[in-house]
């Protein structure tokens, strides 16, 4: 009836009815699917990703093939929208949220396909994921997350997006690095870690910068290159001559007076400059004559400044990013000054030591050596760019992880663990008992669905899914929690192997997943009736 009234409405429409709607929803889910599930476990496989101008990405990461890949198919569309915003609350599980959500639609569809009404499946989704969830909390460990821990949390994460090794040598720097921004009661800020990447040497050679790197050198060639036990001076103040906000003329009538307008103008510039290099004087003397001074200014710094400043060994810096100016203050200490009227040594920020790394046509320069860096660095490199990338959006992931481990304050294990003890769980009789008449389905459903990613770490793995599914049961059955290991295919203790996921991750996961499965069963009519298909023709105008 409500497709007769769209048509009669509008004869453009095209309309999906119940069955084909319905089969539309799964395929789609079920595309989605198969297009990340070899992605998934360290033993995950790349995709390349061509876009319309060429450009490359090699990935494995599902948060970024979903927000590059041109998905036009609508139902994909929200599958995919979701799945990221997974990304953007958790921090990780994008990949795994779309299998759920595939496999979900798939065990339902075997119902339906029965009789069983979709409103009746849904309602087992419900409970199974309500029984889900307080499942999960008596599940996860809670523990004292100290550096050995929050180290297996890094290299779980990084390990299924990055080489073993390079996994290795990042977990540390990752750990350090969120350690260091880490403040007692108080979130965690990752945007006080600086993620620099730097096209040279191999992937192993990234290293945390217990400091900041800026992404450009001094402009002055005599300027000093290197300066141990530096003050670190932070300037918003221009050291430039600047045209007026108002518009304004001056005229004079012979050389002398253009020669003294040009003065007065200097003038200005220059009570600035002497008064930094009467605050440098100042602390550079007696005991600390032998220590540097960094001036690093937000605004510009014009040539003859930058001569003045060379002169007496000021190493400056101008137009820094205005984050880095954040950073800088929580690196070195001090105070970011707006006016150089009220100057004085206690504004000064300390660093041990700062240098100038120039790599072919681009400058770097290090503020390392800082005493309690509140803000630091994470430096990455390798030969190529896709290499960058790659191991830029796996340190992502792993900061996001070891800050989801601090502020949730307990684990779970991986290796698949949970999903297998959770499909238990769900089918236990006594739970089951709970849950009234056809609904059951539902649960069974919500259960069965839960093993999609076990099954696919073991086919990535190489191994048969139901001979390592069958080897897990019979070891869960005795009380035990395991997981796969894929250097065997057998079954293994993730605690004590270290392998966690994090809880938030999985929480996020099992309700966005059941809400995503339930409102595509929902859907009875897919309607493309949009305003857009039914613009009607200008007055006047005949139809072509």
């Amino acid at each position: 009836m409500s497709s007769a009234a769209v048509k009669l409405a509008n004869p453009n429409a095209e309309v999906l009815r119940r069955g084909d709607a319905l089969a539309m929803n799964i395929q789609s889910a079920r595309g989605l699917q198969n297009v990340l599930r070899s992605n998934l476990s360290p033993r995950g496989t790349l995709k390349l990703l061509v876009d319309g101008a060429n450009q490359l990405t090699l990935t494995k990461d599902g948060k970024v093939l979903l927000s590059q890949m041109q998905i036009t198919n609508p139902v994909a569309v929200m599958i995919a929208r979701a799945a990221t915003a997974q990304d953007d609350v958790a921090g990780d599980g994008t990949t795994g949220l779309v299998l759920l959500v595939g496999e979900l639609l798939k065990q339902a569809a075997v119902y339906v396909e029965e009789g069983v009404h979709p409103r009746i499946i849904t309602d087992g989704f419900d409970a199974a994921k309500a029984e889900s969830l307080r499942f999960l909390d008596s599940f996860k460990t809670t523990m004292e997350m100290d550096r050995e821990v929050l180290c297996s949390v890094a290299r779980t994460a990084l390990r299924t997006k990055l080489q073993e090794s390079v996994a290795a040598q990042v977990t540390e720097a990752v750990v350090d690095a969120v350690l260091a921004v880490a403040e007692p009661d108080k979130p965690i800020d990752l945007f006080m870690v600086e993620i620099m990447k730097m096209q040279r040497q191999t992937a192993t050679d990234s290293r945390l910068v217990r400091g900041l790197v800026l992404d450009h050198g001094a402009r002055h060639p005599d300027m000093p290159k290197r300066l141990n036990n530096c003050f670190v001076l932070t300037l918003n103040v221009s050291l430039e001559y600047e045209k007026t906000e108002v518009n304004s003329s001056f005229f004079y009538s012979s050389a002398e007076q253009r020669d003294k307008l040009i003065e007065s103008e200097r003038r200005f510039v220059d009570d600035k400059l002497r008064k930094i290099v009467d605050l440098k004087n100042t602390v550079c003397s007696g005991a600390n004559k032998a220590c540097g001074f960094v001036l690093i200014n937000q605004k510009g710094i014009d040539p003859l400044s930058l001569d003045i400043l060379a002169k007496q060994g000021i190493f400056a810096l101008r137009r820094a990013k205005r984050r880095n100016m954040e950073r800088l203050q929580l690196c070195c200490g001090g105070t970011a000054q707006n006016s150089v009227d009220d100057l004085t040594p206690s504004v000064l920020g300390r660093a041990g030591l700062v240098y100038e790394h120039v790599l072919g046509e681009n400058k770097y320069t290090y503020v390392e050596e800082c005493a309690a860096p509140r803000s630091v660095t994470v430096l990455i490199k390798g030969p190529s760019a896709h290499v960058l990338q790659q191991t830029h959006d796996a340190v992502r992931d792993g900061l996001r992880a070891v800050k989801n481990a601090i502020e949730d304050g307990a684990l779970v294990a991986g290796a698949g663990a949970f999903q297998v003890a959770c499909r238990q769980q769900l089918l236990r009789p006594e739970f089951l008992r709970t849950v009234q008449g056809k609904a059951k389905m539902g649960v069974r459903a919500f259960a069965e669905a839960l093993l999609v990613i076990p099954k696919t770490i073991a086919v990535n793995g190489g191994y048969d899914p139901m001979d390592v599914l069958v080897a897990l049961e019979e070891e869960m059955a005795d009380g035990q929690v395991v997981g796969i290991d894929l250097n065997t295919g057998e079954a293994l203790d993730p605690v004590q192997e270290g392998i966690w996921d994090n809880y938030r991750v999985l929480r996020q996961q099992l309700h966005s997943c059941a809400v995503i499965a339930t409102n595509l069963l929902h859907v009875d009519e897919v309607m493309r009736a949009g305003r857009a298909s039914i613009k009607a023709p200008n007055p006047g105008e005949e139809e072509q």
